[in-house]
Formats: structure tokens, sequence, C-alpha cells
């Protein structure tokens, strides 16, 4: 009889990014496949700078370590409509340069 994987809500999946200030690397443990796939990249890419701690297939989660070098956390403010517009409009007047040359 196959053993049935369990299944976790979407509250439950969890990405947690832990560290402390004497740490020079940060953990992360995520569900997030995106995340995922982006970690498995970067680790092959950059062995020595980020590596794959453990890997839970049951629950389909991971955990990864990488230099705290290597990690921005970046802050965004939100934007209004108008902001959003003027961007949009920017982004098609350089696509539309690029295709002229």
């Amino acid at each position: 009889m196959r053993k049935r994987r369990k299944r976790l809500t979407r509250a439950e999946k969890e990405t947690i990014l832990l560290t402390s200030e004497a740490d020079d690397v940060w953990r992360i443990y995520t569900f997030n496949p995106n995340l995922k796939r982006r970690l498995k990249k970067f680790s092959h890419r950059f062995p020595d700078e980020c590596r794959l701690i453990s890997e839970d297939m049951e629950i389909r989660c991971v955990t990864y370590e990488i230099k705290k070098a290597r990690l921005v956390i970046k802050l965004m403010p939100q934007q209004n409509d108008s902001i959003r517009r003027a961007a949009g409009e920017r982004i098609k007047k350089y696509r539309s340069q690029i295709k002229r040359t």
C-alpha cells in the first residue's frame, strides 16, 4: 500500500528566513516552488555561497543556507496608479526604441 503524502494548507506552507547577528549565513526554509527553483539554480552556480541543508520530500519543503552577503531584502513602498501608469509608458517607449535598432 502506498503511503499517503501529508497535505498542508497554504497557511502551513511557510517561508522562514532565520539568522542571528553573530551568523554570517541565512537559513531559508520554504515550500515556495519559485523560491526553491531559484535557490537550487543559485546553489548549483555558486556552491561556496549557497547550499542545500535538507529536503523533506514528504511535505515538499527545503532548507538552504546562503551567505548573508548574497541575500538582499528590499522594501518597496506601494505605488499609486499614476506612478504605475508612468512606469508602463516608459517601458513601452523603451521597448519601441529597442525594436527600431
